[in-house]
């Protein structure tokens, strides 16, 4: 179902409504619905998938799917410093109706299609990690059957289990790779105590390129990512919560003991937002049910802030 009510959640401190260096993010934001997103010319386009549905399936704590509003609210209130970042629309949001995940799937790739058809910087709110599904559908209609789409994910698990039953929140990135032979998948923060043997196997059989949270540098993340980059079209980049230490981010489905540090994975955003080919960003499993004073959503925001600048600024 489409929910286009989203006013209410972009607002805070004014310091002023003239000049423009004194303004915070939500002064920047209009919302509109995705038919007006032609005459809309922004720089960003926001869309929320209010769903935790494929949490639910993989046996998760629930909650995610209060996470794009959240994330709003955290956005609302962060200064607007880059120059570049002076249209942002909000789409609204895609929220999955009882179990019909994959039909919200289908809706909410619609909408990024259209978005980025329009040449505009597209970040997708989750949600569960089921929310990567849709948003690679959106990127895959954009571009064509014939671009190669480069799947990065900073995440903690490789999400590439069997949906022989039902898929969920750590399939879509099997699914994705056994429907689409011209997809590659590019995942750094892999924790080795959070995914099996088999799992392990299944991405070398997939010629998956992982990195390791305890042995990752910057120099093997920029070297990597650039010769896995100049095998892509286009690049999808999608951020998993879960992938942080508990410690700065405990509102999450899954949450990590080993997990990175916040600045760790502010640098990786940086990385990725500032090569042309990325066109899109998901932010998924913020859980605001779960979270401690709010520090989860708080960093969520940041680091999604950091994402919109990363994809605009020089652009």
């Amino acid at each position: 179902m489409y929910n286009s009510k989203m006013t209410e959640f972009w607002n805070g401190r004014v310091d002023s409504l003239l000049i423009k260096e004194s303004y915070r993010l939500h002064q920047a934001v209009s919302v509109i619905e995705p038919t007006q997103l032609s005459d809309a010319q922004a720089n960003i386009a926001i869309v929320g998938f209010s769903c935790d549905e494929g949490v639910r399936r993989n046996k998760g704590r629930l909650g995610a799917a209060q996470g794009p509003n959240a994330l709003r609210e955290g956005l609302s209130s962060i200064p607007l410093i880059e120059e570049n970042m002076v249209s942002i629309v909000d789409l609204g949001n895609i929220e999955c109706e009882g179990r019909q995940l994959e039909a919200a799937q289908v809706e909410l790739g619609k909408i990024v299609a259209q978005s980025l058809k329009t040449d505009t910087a597209t970040i997708i709110l989750g949600g569960g990690h089921e929310t990567l599904y849709g948003h690679y559908l959106g990127v895959r209609e954009a571009y064509g059957k014939e671009a190669v789409i480069g799947l990065v994910n900073i995440d903690a698990h490789f999400d590439l289990r069997d949906y022989d039953e039902e898929t969920s929140s750590g399939t879509m990135f099997k699914q994705i790779l056994d429907e689409d032979k011209k997809a590659k998948y590019f995942v750094c923060g892999i924790q080795r105590y959070g995914n099996t043997q088999a799992l392990f196997n299944r991405a070398d059989a997939f010629d998956v390129t992982y990195l390791y949270e305890d042995t990752m540098t910057e120099a093997d993340l920029a070297m990597e990512f650039d010769h896995f980059s100049q095998q892509c079209d286009v690049l999808l980049m999608t951020l998993c919560m879960d992938v942080i230490d508990a410690a700065h981010a405990p509102g999450v489905s899954a949450p990590s003991v080993f997990g990175l540090h916040p600045k760790a994975v502010r640098k990786i955003i940086q990385l990725i937002t500032n090569n042309d080919k990325t066109t899109s960003f998901s932010i998924c499993e913020v859980n605001p049910s779960l979270d401690q004073g709010g520090l989860t959503v708080k960093l969520g925001a940041y680091l999604t802030n950091e994402a919109m600048v990363g994809m605009t600024r020089g652009k």
